[in-house]
């Protein structure tokens, strides 16, 4: 339970900086609390996508892996932050990203931010 926590904080992190860098990803609100729980509700979400469709799109893609030596990864995780803006849409989250290269771009550095805060945090195996 507190390795999902701490994953959560740090996709939310991550968000959150990508929001604050790209002013295509956007993410509103009335105010700050509402901001906070619809960011907090958004990593959750990414981090669902991230767990159950990601494996499956990452298998399906292995030759492009093999190919591309692993760039793949760029536009793979492009697409599961668009999947991710797609279901915020529908759950009535006010997160969205716009165009693909926006995508790609924020999906470059929620992976960045990401790893950066797995490594600082704590979790279940310390």
């Amino acid at each position: 339970m507190k390795n999902f926590l701490v994953k959560t904080i740090a996709n939310a992190g991550a968000l959150g900086v990508a929001i604050w860098l790209l002013k295509d990803i956007t993410l509103t609100g009335d105010n700050t609390g509402r901001q906070a729980l619809s960011l907090i509700l958004v990593a959750l979400v990414f981090g669902v996508v991230n767990v159950v469709v990601k494996p499956v799109v990452k298998l399906l893609a292995f030759p492009l892996f093999i190919l591309t030596l692993g760039l793949i990864t760029l536009v793979i995780n492009a697409l599961m932050l668009l999947l991710t803006s797609w279901l915020a849409g529908k759950l009535d989250l006010s997160f969205e990203v716009d165009g693909f290269g926006t995508a790609v771009l924020g999906g470059l550095i929620v992976s960045i931010v990401a790893w950066a805060l797995h490594v600082v945090l704590p979790d279940d195996k310390d």
